[in-house]
């Protein structure tokens, strides 16, 4: 119970932070403490659907949410995830494994690039902001990440949007993915509920704590370079893990 505790409080600590679902940190945590792979990610699922919805609400008070496009990201991410289930259920635990490995690889180089800021937002149609949603989500959810991932580099690098406004739209995008994917998850028989729910209300502490820093306190290098040491020790892990 204590280190459900804890696990879920430092999860939503760095969802909070950093904008992300907190399933790339969640569920290596998981593997390391023996839960299987699956079920790991069905937790992560659960705690995610807390964050995102608390963190969310918190950063539209800050006015730092754009809820109309990324309503639009987020109904096909929403669809998309709902495909989460099947996906999971029809690939190894190993494949799931090295597929999460490419997850916090990718998220472990972007932080090397260097972000620019434009004046401007791009246009961009509201199909192709479904589909972008629909491919995340499906993808994601398979391994238990929210999908702020790979959507903050897209709307900072290719939609020109302002760092900080990206990471507020990518935490709200995962309440559609994760909402879905749990459904989907729950339905083949992934989540642990107990566990789940006990790390996502712990988590709620930690997204409070976790926005307070990123608005008041942590400076957007420090940020990097914590992001950083992060994402290495879980690719380290991953990798021994694999090998």
């Amino acid at each position: 119970m204590i280190e459900l505790i804890l696990l879920g409080t430092s999860v939503g600590l760095l969802s909070g932070l950093f904008g992300i679902g907190g399933g790339t940190i969640l569920v290596p945590l998981l593997l390391m403490l023996g839960y299987e792979t699956k079920i790991a990610i069905g937790i992560s699922v659960v705690q995610m659907v807390f964050s995102s919805i608390y963190g969310s609400y918190l950063n539209n008070k800050k006015g730092t949410l754009d809820v109309v496009m990324v309503t639009t990201i987020g109904l096909g991410g929403f669809c998309g995830a709902l495909l989460s289930g099947t996906i999971t259920s029809n690939i190894s635990d190993k494949t799931l494994e090295m597929i999460f490995l490419a997850f916090a690889t990718f998220a472990l180089l972007r932080l090397f690039l260097k972000t620019h800021d434009y004046k401007a937002e791009k246009d961009v149609h509201k199909i192709v902001l479904f589909v972008i949603g629909f491919l995340i989500g499906a993808v994601s959810m398979s391994i238990g990440v929210g999908g702020s991932l790979i959507l903050v580099p897209i709307l900072v690098g290719f939609l020109h949007v302002p760092l900080k406004k990206a990471t507020s739209a990518g935490l709200f995008f995962v309440v559609f993915s994760s909402v879905s994917g749990l459904i989907s998850h729950t339905l083949h028989g992934h989540v642990d509920y107990q566990s789940g729910i006990i790390i996502g209300l712990a988590s709620l502490i930690g997204v409070y704590m976790g926005i307070h820093l990123k608005h008041h306190t942590l400076n957007v290098s420090l940020q990097r370079k914590l992001l950083i040491v992060l994402y290495l020790i879980i690719v380290l892990y991953l990798l021994y893990r694999i090998s």
